[in-house]
């Protein structure tokens, strides 16, 4: 069943693409570079502020979105941010897909080429997922998330939009602007 609380519809009925979450994500950050650069120094203040941001930005299109840093020493690398390891929350109680897997893996083949590798995951307890694995990091979609362990490049992002669209879009639960 999927939670009303994370599906926001305004009058213009456009669904927010992940290209432009991120744009937004990262107007954020520019706006905000000085006092991020400022407590550069100190890394649990910065990952506070990042994650602020972060949290401002996907609250205001009802989705949790979130920065990583599997390399501690990347929270000091703030042109980074926004370009890699981000995930999206969009319903986390959502244990199918709207569309069959297939269509999805096709799709993730046409945008990113077909140097992956697409495995089923986290298929258990009546859950669906899938995992693609690219020469330098993975994606993993889950029916209310989408998680990018990897530079988020435009095929990426056109891979994400598509998902955003025909996995997560308002006829499907999940969200507009």
């Amino acid at each position: 069943m999927s939670n009303p609380d994370l599906i926001i519809i305004s009058a213009s009925g456009n669904m927010i693409t992940f290209s432009e979450l991120i744009d937004e994500l990262k107007s954020n950050i520019n706006y905000n570079r000085d006092v991020l650069y400022a407590i550069s120094k100190n890394p649990n203040l910065l990952y506070k502020k990042v994650t602020e941001l972060a949290s401002f930005t996907g609250s205001r299109h009802q989705v949790a979105l979130q920065l990583h840093f599997p390399e501690p020493n990347k929270i000091k690398d703030i042109d980074s941010y926004g370009t890699e390891n981000i995930s999206v929350v969009i319903d986390k109680f959502r244990r199918k897909f709207a569309v069959p897997r297939d269509n999805i893996r096709r799709k993730a083949f046409e945008s990113l080429g077909n140097n992956i590798q697409t495995q089923d995951a986290y298929m258990y307890e009546g859950k669906e997922g899938l995992r693609i694995i690219k020469e330098n990091g993975r994606i993993e979609i889950l029916p209310g998330s989408i998680h990018l362990w990897c530079k988020v490049d435009q095929n990426v992002k056109n891979y994400v939009d598509w998902l955003m669209e025909n996995i997560y879009s308002t006829n499907t639960g999940g969200i507009s602007t």
